[in-house]
């Protein structure tokens, strides 16, 4: 098939020609875009905490007022041993956070290499641990050993942190010595110096969005005691989680009333701190497809009335060319081509824009660049939507007797 005829044709048409190709152009900028704000987000909600959630839910334990660091502390251990004896209960720690938990003040320290060091010291997010810890969470240690129970400090918001040795993430160990000798090195926390013990696969800190932590987790030796309260971590046996947090609570409330609970707020299963966490990146998510929708949807709209328009411009045109051989098949491939030209066009056009767009969404927000293959994708896409958009008219041009077209012109 000739391109001349099909370009004259469009020249013909300047004003909807253009038209046609800025709507394919910023459909396939935007898209992109958005498709690419979809993708980091669903990378986003799949990003694994590297614990048990299915078997796993948090207890907010707040205490009433009046009780020294001691009282604390017996409670949370009397409270742990109940715990660990409820039927359905795996194991049990406490904490000062837990991973998607948010953040608070006391989650991130600094380690460094030395005690000198003048150089930025490495930023990490920690956890209050005890050797029950690594059960709970379902982690795997992947070389060392857990805590002993004669390492675990009771140590308040204000107490000095300076255990005898932590457990690290793979991550933060390749981060501190990239020779892969971690284990038993010698690293120093604010407080002085301490051990690498164990080290552990991976573990998502507290933070959803943890940049410069990313990955960069431990476990302290410790037993948190804060007057404000604690966090229990429980490890069930079964994903039937409901009659398990029935039977802990009443345990915990026959045992002591020293404790505040609000079994609404303060009792959540992992599965519903994944889905609090990453509310507004589903959202999010979910309004990017919804316009990525639409605006194929429209585009696709404007091709048809496009189409249609020309096909009943021309249809003196088709039936003198039916009237001189051509087939409807030819006519048919003629439309074609002429989509497939309009298209191009758009898409020409709209990957610069995409790219451009991507360069200034970088300078804004936290998006990586966005790969070659995203707008090839979108403008794949759009080629077959107008391909599909135009078929319809088409063939309803196609299907006119030659008499009938040159006799209604």
């Amino acid at each position: 098939m000739q391109l001349r005829p099909i370009i004259t044709a469009l020249r013909r048409h300047k004003v909807a020609t253009l038209l046609i190709v800025l709507q394919v152009a910023l459909t396939l900028a935007v898209a992109s875009n958005a498709l690419l704000i979809v993708a980091t987000r669903i990378v986003h909600l799949s990003r694994p905490t590297s614990t048990d959630e299915a078997h796993l839910f948090v207890i907010r334990n707040g205490w009433k007022l009046g009780q020294n660091a001691a009282q604390i502390n017996a409670n949370i251990a009397a409270d742990l041993d109940t715990l660990r004896h409820v039927a359905g209960v795996r194991d049990a720690f406490s904490s000062q956070g837990f991973p998607l938990a948010g953040y608070s003040a006391n989650i991130i320290a600094r380690l460094k290499l030395e005690p000198d060091q003048k150089t930025h010291a490495q930023l990490i997010t920690f956890y209050a641990a005890d050797e029950h810890a690594i059960d709970t969470l379902g982690l795997t240690l992947v070389s060392g050993r857990n805590f002993r129970p004669d390492e675990i400090a009771a140590i308040g918001p204000s107490d000095k942190m300076s255990p005898p040795g932590i457990i690290v993430t793979r991550s933060l160990a390749d981060k501190l010595f990239p020779d892969g000798s971690a284990l038993g090195k010698t690293v120093y926390l604010p407080d002085g110096p301490t051990a690498i013990f164990g080290i552990i696969a991976s573990l998502q800190g507290p933070l959803k969005n943890s940049g410069a932590v990313d990955g960069y987790t431990a476990l302290v030796p410790a037993r948190y005691l804060d007057p404000a309260g604690i966090e229990y971590l429980v490890r069930t046996d079964s994903t039937a989680m409901k009659p398990v947090i029935a039977a802990t609570l009443k345990a915990l409330q026959e045992r002591s009333d020293a404790r505040i609970i609000d079994q609404k707020q303060d009792v959540v299963t992992m599965a519903q701190v994944r889905k609090h966490a990453y509310a507004s990146d589903h959202s999010v998510a979910m309004l990017m497809s919804i316009v990525c929708g639409l605006l194929l949807l429209a585009t696709a709209g404007g091709i048809v009335g496009l189409s249609s328009f020309w096909v009943g411009q021309r249809r003196r045109q088709i039936g003198i060319r039916r009237s001189l051989g051509a087939t409807s098949g030819d006519i048919l491939r003629y439309f074609h081509a002429e989509n497939f030209l309009i298209v191009s066009g758009g898409v020409a056009l709209g990957a610069l824009l995409a790219f451009l767009a991507n360069l200034g969404l970088m300078q804004l927000y936290e998006l990586p660049r966005i790969p070659l293959y995203a707008p090839l994708l979108g403008a794949l896409v759009l080629w077959l939507l107008g391909q599909l958009a135009v078929w319809g008219p088409a063939r309803s041009a196609a299907r006119v007797p030659p008499v009938v077209a040159i006799r209604t012109e």
